[in-house]
């Protein structure tokens, strides 16, 4: 098919025109993807949606056409069709030509150079016709290095032009913003591309060296200088040459003194020292790094320097005999810095390399600074006071809120309202005291003691409750385990000491007899034995008078009778157990009598409701025997 030319004004210079309403200039996008691949779309429109001067075919008619061939032998050949378009940006993407150059830049004003050579890279990016150009960086130059031009396209010449990859070759100089870089050499890969392109490469040249850094590569002269000891070639040996120590200052010795770490730098290229501080996390403290700012040490200063104001002038070498050197940093050795007493314990492994080659001491271990622990302190109880329980104040020593011992519970529910009771005298040298008689009662639910005192009439002594309940420790224990009285540490004649009064048991009630027999395992065989002879003991005169009694006269039978009405008379009473107790004490002998005085002595003390006629019928029996004068401590222990 063959298109029809459009009939106008033949494209020739002059008689061209442009259209001015024209705003669109926009072209068609010949570049798509499609699932992840890229796919080459052929344009449908010209420049700003103008329709194209071609047929337009499609790909099917188009393919026909290519693969067709001809048949005449003659004529001219068709084309085939363009091959596929692929963009700059895709062909090129990271195709990086690199080429070697420098430029020559005047150094004025200095008497050691004049000019200057600085080496560089030109880069030039094929995918956009960018270039750069960048100096490799040269540690303590003092130049600024690095990108000299950032990437975009550079230009020719005054005409707009910008360089292309042609342009450049090995051996040719380039100017770019009026500096002239004179390219030397360039990578394979640039190489090989622009061979490939049909350029003839240059041969290469040998890069040009800076003169001053040439003659910086040069051995120092050497030269004496008037002092002793050459102090740059001290600084140029052991520059960043430090020697580190760990040591630790112990002030524990005074008030609110402690134990601190610090980390001691020696500088070998000036002789200073600085001393750090070692700050662990919550230690209580600001965080201030230095202790001691970077300085010389002086470790023997001059006679007349002592008073030299130190702390607002510096030192000089007029007021110092002997400065610190490395040779007085040793591990394992005190060193006395500012006032303070620095011992030091590690060091690092450059420090003890140094030691070896520079003083020949090859051994430096670490020393162990930590502190043991000290043994924890055994708590002692302070001594007793006397109130309370000895286990209920020791819960103020034990826990800031005391809290009450526990108690058994199981024995104090089986052991409810048992009580042993026992009647004792007081061992006491005082004779007022030979006479009085206390009841011991031992509470078995909680291991108590309490004593009560009868009162007697006209002796002088107020009677009552002599001790409260409470546990009594035995005399032999101590205050950390202490030991009470038991049920088994009471018996006839058992001496019992309570808070340095002594005791000692006469006599017992008949259920302590029971619940000893009931409870065996809790009691000695002696202390049962001892109970049960003195029962035996007690109650054969009882059996005795009444074996008396079936043999004497009607005079004896009459006595009976009125004893009989008596104990009729307080059988209820509430104080029998008060009257017993007042019998018992009188019936020093444990006889079971008691004379006739004596009684009316108890029956007016304990204001005992007897009828006056009956007392009155008892004291007539004058005819009664001195032994049978009166039997009334048979009534209250047996038959009452």
């Amino acid at each position: 098919m063959v298109s029809h030319p459009v009939h106008g004004l033949p494209f020739l210079p002059g008689t061209s025109f442009k259209d001015s309403t024209k705003t669109a200039f926009h072209r068609s996008q010949t570049l798509g993807y499609r699932n992840g691949y890229a796919v080459v779309r052929r344009p449908t429109v010209g420049i700003g949606g103008d329709r194209l001067q071609v047929n337009q075919l499609s790909q099917a008619e188009l393919d026909e056409l290519a693969n067709k061939a001809p048949v005449l032998t003659y004529g001219q050949l068709k084309r085939a069709p363009p091959a596929e378009f692929i963009p700059a940006h895709v062909a090129f993407d990271k195709k990086v030509l690199k080429f070697d150059a420098y430029f020559q830049e005047d150094v004025p004003g200095s008497t050691e150079e004049h000019y200057r050579i600085r080496q560089v890279n030109i880069y030039y990016y094929l995918e956009d016709d960018s270039m750069s150009v960048i100096e490799p960086v040269v540690e303590n130059s003092g130049i600024p290095q690095g990108k000299l031009i950032k990437r975009q396209r550079l230009p020719k010449n005054d005409r707009g032009d910008h360089y292309h990859w042609k342009d450049l070759n090995r051996g040719i100089n380039i100017t770019i913003y009026g500096r002239t870089f004179r390219i030397v050499n360039c990578d394979k890969f640039t190489q090989v591309f622009l061979e490939s392109q049909g350029i003839e490469l240059n041969p290469p040249e040998k890069m040009a060296l800076d003169p001053y850094t040439e003659l910086r590569k040069q051995p120092l002269r050497k030269y004496v200088t008037p002092t002793d000891f050459d102090q740059l070639k001290q600084f140029l040996t052991f520059d960043k040459q430090v020697l580190r120590f760990y040591a630790i200052w112990d002030d524990t010795d005074s008030m609110f003194g402690e134990c601190r770490t610090y980390i001691i730098h020696y500088y070998l290229m000036d002789d200073t020292v600085e001393i750090l501080e070692v700050h662990e996390r919550n230690d209580g403290r600001d965080p201030f790094p230095l202790l001691m700012n970077r300085q010389r040490m002086p470790k023997v200063l001059v006679e007349n320097a002592k008073n030299f104001p130190q702390c607002v002038l510096e030192i000089s070498d007029q007021e110092v005999l002997e400065w610190y050197t490395a040779k007085d940093f040793i591990v394992g050795k005190p060193l006395t810095m500012l006032g303070r007493t620095f011992f030091i314990y590690d060091c690092d492994p450059f420090t003890r390399q140094y030691y070896k080659e520079k003083f020949g001491i090859s051994d430096l271990p670490r020393i162990d600074v930590s502190k043991k622990e000290p043994p924890p302190v055994k708590q002692e109880l302070p001594p007793y006071n006397g109130y309370g329980l000895i286990e209920d104040s020791a819960q103020n020593c034990l826990a800031l809120i005391p809290k009450a011992p526990k108690k058994d519970v199981i024995k104090m529910l089986m052991n409810d309202n048992k009580v042993l009771r026992y009647l004792a005298a007081l061992e006491s040298p005082i004779p007022e005291d030979k006479g009085r008689r206390f009841v011991l009662s031992y509470f078995l639910a909680t291991d108590m003691i309490s004593i009560f005192e009868p009162p007697v009439r006209n002796s002088g002594i107020i009677g009552g409750k002599y001790l409260g309940r409470t546990k009594v420790v035995k005399p032999d224990s101590s205050m950390e385990n202490p030991i009470y009285y038991g049920p088994s540490d009471f018996f006839i004649g058992a001496v019992i000491e309570v808070f340095g009064h002594r005791f000692v048991i006469l006599d017992s009630d008949d259920y302590v007899l029971k619940y000893m027999e009931s409870n065996p395992a809790q009691f000695s065989p002696e202390a049962l034995l001892s109970i049960q002879n003195h029962i035996r003991r007690r109650d054969t005169p009882a059996l005795e008078l009444d074996s008396q009694r079936t043999e004497k006269d009607p005079g004896t039978q009459e006595l009976e009778v009125l004893i009989d009405t008596i104990q009729k008379q307080l059988k209820d009473h509430p104080c029998r157990d008060s009257i017993r107790e007042a019998f018992r004490i009188y019936d020093t002998e444990a006889s079971g009598y008691v004379d006739r005085e004596t009684f009316f002595k108890i029956c007016d003390s304990l204001h005992l409701p007897v009828d006056d006629s009956l007392i009155k019928e008892v004291t007539c029996k004058q005819h009664l025997p001195p032994a049978f004068a009166c039997p009334l401590i048979q009534i209250w222990l047996c038959d009452l």
